[in-house]
């Protein structure tokens, strides 16, 4: 096979993957579950720092 041609044929197969690529990536849905968990998992922590906090807004002094 000539260099030529075999150029050719990977520069073809490389645009027909690329293509593809373009159209799974324009077609699929953006996960939203990662936000979701994000922001949960931070309303959490501000809520145990809240807990966690005496009344008297004191800091906590943790045991060595």
């Amino acid at each position: 096979m000539h260099a030529d041609i075999h150029l050719q044929l990977h520069q073809l197969h490389a645009a027909e993957l690329h293509r593809e690529a373009a159209a799974a990536t324009a077609t699929a849905p953006r996960p939203l579950a990662p936000a979701l968990r994000v922001q949960l998992g931070w309303r959490l922590v501000e809520l145990g720092l809240r807990l966690a906090t005496p009344a008297d807004r004191r800091p906590v002094t943790l045991a060595a």
